[in-house]
Formats: structure tokens, C-alpha cells, sequence
């Protein structure tokens, strides 16, 4: 199997891969409110934890919409999703750190974290959007801790919303993901003629 039917089998099964952002919308959300309304501890371990169901409740909300819901056992994508989806606890547990000696650093350092974890999306999906969401995130996150700490305090719901906007945006390019990617083939020149 090849990379670009590799990448198309992700996005016609996945749906182009809106469920996982949808999910962490209303993850995110919950936890900026329990981070403001319970305390910062509790709102941190909603992340933390509810992080981890992230991909079970995609799974199941693509489940919901028919169809398949993993890629078949032994394709060559299982194993890179896989990795890619623990790099986020881990990540987190620095987070979390900081965030147990500035509350307000934990949701700007956690979009870092997330957003650095979408860029592997893009060669999985073979998506630029990724690319916009990994950024955003990470943009964010940074002018949060090096430009405008105050954003800190609202970081979590800002995280939240653009979870919303890009999942509506990959649904949306879910049509897309069904097309099969055009084949391109590259001519190489000798330098001599």
C-alpha cells in the first residue's frame, strides 16, 4: 500500500477526521468550567482524563453515522495514530505542572501540546487543515504565555471554540476526503539534458 491510499483509507474512515476535534470542543469546555467554577485542580484532571476519551468518543460518534470506525487491523496508519495520540497525556502531565504553580498557564500550555500533536495529522489525513489547526493552536497557546498572559484566564474556552470551528470545517471537507487522491507523477531530469 502506498502513502496517498494510506491517507485516503484515514480519511473516508475517519470522515475526514472532524469526530476528534468535536469531541474536544465539549472536553475543553467542560474543563474551563470546572476549572473556573470547582477549581483549577479539578478543571485540569477533567482535561487530563477526559483527554483519554477523546478517541473512544469520536470512535462512537462516528459509530453513530455508519460505517466504519478504525482502520482494519494491519494497515500501516494504525500504528502512527496510535503514537500520536499518547504524545497528548504525556504532554499534559508538564502541563499540569505548571499549571499546580500558575493555574493560568495550564490551558495555554496545554494548546501547545495538543496543537504540536495535530501536526502529525497532516501526513496521516494528508490534510493541510491540520496544518491551520495545529498552528492556531499553537499560536495561541504561545502568545497566551509570552505576549498576553491575561488571555490565560479565558484560554480554555478560546481552546474550545476553535476545536467547534475547525470540526465544522472537517466535516465539511469530509466530501473531499471521499474522492480518492489524484495520482501525481513526478518527471525527474537529468542535469546533463
Amino acid at each position: 500500500m502506498d502513502v496517498l491510499q494510506a491517507q485516503a483509507d484515514v480519511r473516508r474512515i475517519y470522515r475526514g477526521g472532524f469526530s476528534g476535534p468535536l469531541v474536544s470542543a465539549i472536553i475543553w469546555a467542560v474543563a474551563a468550567a470546572v476549572f473556573f467554577w470547582v477549581s483549577p485542580a479539578a478543571g485540569m484532571a477533567v482535561l487530563f482524563f477526559g483527554g483519554m476519551l477523546i478517541f473512544p468518543l469520536a470512535a462512537l460518534v462516528l459509530k453513530f453515522m455508519g460505517g466504519p470506525v478504525a482502520l482494519p487491523k494491519g494497515h500501516p496508519s494504525a500504528a502512527l495514530a496510535m503514537q500520536s495520540a499518547f504524545t497528548v497525556p504525556l504532554g499534559l502531565l508538564v502541563a499540569i505542572v505548571l499549571g499546580k504553580y500558575e493555574p493560568l498557564l495550564f490551558f495555554p500550555a496545554s494548546l501547545i501540546i495538543v496543537g504540536a500533536h495535530y501536526l502529525v495529522f497532516i501526513s496521516l489525513y494528508g490534510m493541510r487543515l491540520f496544518a491551520v489547526l495545529a498552528g492556531v493552536l499553537v499560536a495561541l497557546g504561545a502568545i497566551t504565555l509570552f505576549l498576553l498572559p491575561n488571555l490565560g484566564a479565558v484560554s480554555g474556552w478560546i481552546g474550545a471554540g476553535i476545536f467547534l470551528v475547525f470540526a465544522v470545517l472537517l466535516f465539511r471537507a469530509r466530501d473531499i476526503a471521499r474522492k480518492p487522491p489524484a495520482r501525481r507523477r513526478i518527471a525527474i531530469r537529468s542535469l546533463g539534458g
